[in-house]
């Protein structure tokens, strides 16, 4: 019996770097998304799956991967990471398909695989859920109204949790700063028109501010096995 982990949106920026850090730690992971992490570490296990699929995800939760994976922890362990920032533009210029998949991955997916994580380890004394949140969860943006939304869910969802106060269930949605990963890449890519405040991401990239997605995955994991993790719900990792 031990810790075993649970990462979406493992394969690459911070979910890849979270992963490394859990097996720096020696702690076996369940890794889902799209692609694979590259790492051979045989406490790696890996399942493709489109996360912005809610069926897809609903039919894979519907299996026995969960609960086989943690039949024998103690401590048990979500990260809920996947997201994308998608669309960036103001409203009445979005795309639909991109708002559906948004919600889907950054809303519906997290919300699926809590309840799931929660159901298939009713043995484990330790549970906890991360839910990796966002300043635009709790600052609004311009352009953003979507990716703001769909943060905002994730809080409002962990401190409804967190009411709850079920026996061995920890949850806290930690925003983790701003991370040097594609996300900040496809920011900076907007158009001025559809995200005015494009100059802030900008300079911190230009001033070397941004956060490498390696400190900040320690930063998350030292919060995760943290023995006051749940203590703050609503949590970033700059004010640690």
């Amino acid at each position: 019996m031990g810790v075993k982990a649970i990462v979406t949106g493992h394969s690459r920026g911070l979910g890849a770097a979270i992963v490394d850090t859990l097996l720096a730690r020696a702690i076996p992971v369940l890794g889902l998304a799209r692609h694979c992490h590259p790492s051979s570490d045989p406490r790696l296990s890996q399942h493709t799956l489109d996360l912005a699929n809610p069926q897809a995800l609903a039919e894979w939760l519907a299996g026995s991967h969960l609960k086989d994976f943690l039949a024998d922890a103690s401590q048990a362990l979500l990260i809920n990471n996947a997201g994308q920032v998608q669309p960036i533009a103001p409203v009445g210029q979005q795309s639909a398909a991109e708002i559906i998949q948004a919600v889907s991955l950054n809303v519906t997916a997290p919300l699926l695989l809590s309840n799931a994580f929660v159901a298939a380890c009713p043995h484990c004394a330790d549970r906890r859920l991360l839910h990796v949140s966002s300043g635009a969860a709790r600052h609004a943006y311009p352009g953003w109204s979507v990716y703001c939304a769909s943060k905002s869910a994730l809080d409002r969802h962990a401190q409804a949790l967190a009411e709850e106060n079920q026996p061995g269930v920890r949850v806290v949605s930690l925003a983790p700063g701003v991370v040097d990963t594609d996300m900040q890449a496809d920011i900076r890519a907007s158009a001025l028109e559809n995200f005015p405040l494009r100059h802030r991401f900008d300079a911190l990239k230009a001033e070397g501010r941004l956060s490498s997605p390696h400190d900040t995955a320690w930063q998350l994991v030292d919060a995760l096995l943290h023995p006051g993790f749940g203590e703050v719900v609503l949590a970033d990792v700059r004010q640690h």
